[in-house]
């Protein structure tokens, strides 16, 4: 009977000494009584326990809740608070975190917690927001670097974050507008007499009827241009006699050309030595008839318009361009038209004039620009789409226009400088164009910046900033 129970004894020393060299090896609190009564003198009178040192930093429950005090404190059931001191090690995740360095490889230790979800608030203790999240330790030396910030690679590779390099390209912006098309002033022109008249017959031409300059138009009899050419008749017959002088002849001939006669009428006079009943008025340039208002045996008064012409080989297209655009725009610039009854079918012109008002209602500026309509597919008041490449063939450096965060007042970028650091670069912006922005200022080629989920980056040097400003607050004056 004395040997089992001897066995028995020596099992149960061996588990409680195992037990108590881990409980003692794992924590500073002094063994249970029961326990401590199990194990061997030895153990009971040499436990391994080293003491907490240094300052009291705050008071922990006493029970293991999550409740801390920056000050002494009793529990409900009236228990102290037990006090942590500085070297005590203190986290509230599975895993207690590693202990950074700071700058030159010293040990850093732990300046404060801040807010999980980025808010504005800090705790010296270790703390739960309301949602029961842990607070995040601050390191001392994590914040020593004031233009940096730093995110670990698990962070970077659940946000998504992507990076490219700052680039020389040359940037074209593409200017769209809405634009009409239009008859050339310049191409346009009336028929009318200088005299009073009367039209016998008007030839067969219409609105819409293409005529060539010098196509006969009607047959007009008026009579001061017969007085006229009875005039010059004579002073041609006294000139051939020698009865007349030479300017004689010559004002004849200009009362004839001030009547706005055409020179078939006076080259007939010329060669017939007869004065004509009537005169075929002539078409004064190629284009089609846009008006007519002549019939036949109607009287005609001085400087009444019978017909208008219309050359239609060039056309203008009037477009409205918006004025945040407007610098963009200068005058010889290549432009793209297409018309919409052709969209396939891309007109090529330039800009020719820049018109010096603004549209108050739709603040926009009316340019000019000039096409060739050799077939005349381009009729007045067609809509059309413009589109003019600005830019220069110069490359200047740009980036993805994502990867500017603009706030209204600046403009930056997150400059990736290696081993999960990035700095803010505030930049002065230019063109843009092609998914790409010109950077004048704050980049130089090949820096590396961030292009996605670049504004959780953003948003923890903010937090950054805010925090070292609290910080700064906190120390003595």
């Amino acid at each position: 009977m004395r040997r089992p129970v001897s066995a028995f004894l020596i099992v149960s020393a061996v588990l409680a000494a195992g037990v108590a060299g881990v409980v003692v090896g794992r924590s500073n609190r002094p063994l249970p009584s029961w326990l401590s009564g199990m194990l061997p003198l030895a153990a009971r009178s040499s436990p391994v326990h080293m003491e907490a040192t240094g300052p009291i930093i705050y008071y922990r429950d006493p029970d293991g809740l999550p409740d801390y005090s920056p000050v002494p404190k009793k529990t409900s059931s009236g228990k102290d608070y037990s006090p942590v001191r500085s070297s005590e090690e203190v986290s509230f995740e599975e895993k207690a975190p590693e202990e950074t360095t700071a700058k030159g490889g010293e040990p850093g230790r732990i300046r404060f917690y801040r807010n999980p979800m980025g808010l504005p608030d800090t705790s010296p203790i270790p703390k739960k927001d309301s949602m029961g999240m842990d607070y995040l330790p601050v390191y001392e030396g994590e914040q020593d670097d004031d233009s940096s910030v730093k995110v670990s690679a698990g962070k970077l590779q659940k946000a998504g974050v992507q990076t490219e390099v700052a680039e020389r390209r040359t940037l074209n912006t593409m200017v769209r507008a809405p634009g009409t098309v239009e008859e050339d002033e310049r191409r346009k022109s009336v028929v009318s007499l200088r005299f009073e008249g009367f039209i016998d017959t008007v030839e067969n031409v219409t609105t819409g009827t293409h005529v060539h300059k010098g196509q006969p138009l009607m047959r007009i009899y008026g009579p001061n241009l017969s007085s006229a050419a009875a005039e010059y008749l004579s002073a041609l017959d006294g000139r051939a006699t020698g009865a007349l002088p030479i300017q004689a002849l010559k004002g004849a001939r200009r009362r004839l050309e001030n009547l706005g006669a055409p020179e078939t009428f006076i080259a007939d006079i010329e060669r017939t030595r007869e004065v004509p009943v009537y005169v075929s008025w002539p078409a004064p340039q190629d284009g089609e008839i846009v008006e007519r208002t002549a019939v036949n045996g109607m009287r005609a008064a001085p400087g009444e318009v019978l017909f208008r012409i219309a050359d239609h080989n060039v056309v203008w297209v009037m477009a409205d361009v918006a004025e945040r655009d407007l610098a963009l725009i200068k005058v010889g610039q290549k432009v793209i038209v297409r018309p919409r009854a052709y969209p396939d079918r891309p007109f090529i012109g330039k800009v020719t004039v820049i018109y010096p008002r603004l549209k108050a209602e739709t603040r926009t500026a009316r340019i000019r620009i000039e096409l060739l309509n050799p077939d005349e597919v381009l009729r007045p008041d067609m809509y059309a789409d413009v589109e003019i490449a600005t830019g220069s063939e110069t490359p200047v450096v740009t980036v993805s226009s994502s990867a500017v965060i603009d706030s209204g007042e600046r403009q930056l970028v997150l400059l990736d400088k290696g081993d999960g650091r990035f700095e803010p670069r505030t930049v002065k912006l230019g063109r843009r164009g092609d998914g790409r922005v010109e950077i004048k200022e704050g980049l130089a080629e090949n820096d590396k910046v961030v292009v996605s989920a670049n504004f959780l980056i953003d948003a923890e040097s903010n937090l950054k900033a805010a925090l070292k400003g609290l910080d700064a607050g906190e120390k003595p004056q």
